[in-house]
């Protein structure tokens, strides 16, 4: 797909911020170093519209990105091993809460996962979380590039399996450096922003 336009709309923390016309929603989710901002960037073609950061949790809001005038793309806050307190850790569920359950130009959630390691307890629980929602669920398992081609098979057998992911969801391994992937990604997600 070709992205012509690319733009955050808002920072959003409540129901009531939320972009009002009706565009199709794609919600990125991960912890918080799993390269979702690498991802975004890769995907759309831009250098840094959506900030890469060296420091985990930096992203602490829903920030809606305007795709082509056409749907957007929902970064949430990377959950894990950020370091902020239990209090505002709990206003983070609660947003999330909150945007997950009632949003419904909501149309999928793609999870991103690190191929290098087993999904995380959090990553399972985030998939869960979703599936409870009955939100369609594609996961990325990014960092591809930096495991070996004879390994890959493994990896993802590994991702399916601490997921336990169901029979009608898929796993595309996925790499910012070298973009493979990024074409299987965008022919799933265009099932979805039609």
């Amino acid at each position: 797909m070709k992205v012509n336009k690319a733009e955050i709309v808002i920072s959003a923390v409540s129901e009531k911020q939320y972009p009002s016309n009706r565009w199709p929603e794609i919600a990125l989710s991960g912890r918080s170093n799993v390269g979702k901002s690498s991802f975004i960037n890769k995907l759309i073609n831009r250098k840094n519209l959506a900030r890469t950061s060296s420091k985990p949790g930096k992203t602490q809001t829903l920030n809606f990105y305007n795709i082509n005038d056409s749907f957007y793309f929902v970064d949430v806050p990377g959950y894990g091993y950020a370091k902020v307190s239990k209090k505002e850790r709990e206003k983070w569920g609660k947003m999330m809460e909150e945007y997950f359950s009632l949003r419904d130009t909501l149309r999928l959630t793609v999870l991103i996962v690190d191929i290098r390691h087993k999904p995380t307890e959090d990553d399972v629980m985030m998939y869960n979380f979703l599936k409870y929602y009955e939100i369609p669920v594609l996961v990325v398992a990014t960092k591809l590039d930096k495991i070996p081609k004879n390994k890959k098979a493994t990896h993802i057998k590994r991702v399916i399996d601490t997921l336990e992911l169901d029979p009608d969801d898929s796993v595309i391994p996925f790499s910012a450096e070298t973009s493979e992937g990024k074409e299987d990604v965008w022919s799933y997600l265009l099932n979805y922003i039609k």
